[in-house]
């Protein structure tokens, strides 16, 4: 019989799988839409590396942001990843980026922020064939990010 104050299964753990380094463009900037300011940030490349993938950020995704009044952007990256052995690997990343007016207003204008003082986390899905790379499929993940003046890093963890 499960409490009914707590749980009823084991807190889930998380495994580090991958980090990656997505090198970016200057922000092509749209203006203030539905009550947002609507951004769209180019992914130019970068590397991937880490325990269970390495390979590289193929250049041509993005991210498009939304920027909403009160500390909160609204975040959705796609991309393609290409794993060693060749395998090209769609991710689709939603999440939030949240922090102090302030601190959203530096971020946005490119300035270094230090990692502590916002909350960057994503829920990614990949797309890819089967094979070698198919429990990305199979399972679910988390992702927390930083993000710095011309680039991003961000560690994925499996949720077990």
């Amino acid at each position: 019989m499960t409490s009914r104050n707590g749980p009823a299964a084991p807190t889930p753990g998380l495994t580090h799988v991958f980090s990656l380094r997505g090198e970016l463009a200057p922000p092509v900037e749209q203006g203030e839409i539905d009550g947002g300011r609507r951004r769209f940030i180019p992914i130019t490349g970068g590397k991937v590396y880490g325990p269970l993938l390495a390979g590289i950020v193929r250049p041509g995704g993005g991210d498009w942001q939304t920027v909403l009044p009160g500390g909160l952007t609204d975040v959705l990256a796609r991309y393609f990843i290409e794993a060693e052995d060749g395998t090209v690997i769609g991710v689709t990343n939603t999440g939030v980026r949240t922090a102090t007016p302030e601190v959203i207003d530096r971020l946005t204008r490119g300035l270094e922020v230090p990692p502590d003082q916002y909350y960057f986390r994503a829920t990614p899905r990949f797309e890819v064939r089967p094979g070698p790379h198919d429990w990305l499929r199979r399972h679910v993940f988390v992702a927390r990010g930083i993000r710095r003046p011309d680039h991003v890093i961000a560690d994925f963890y499996r949720v077990d």
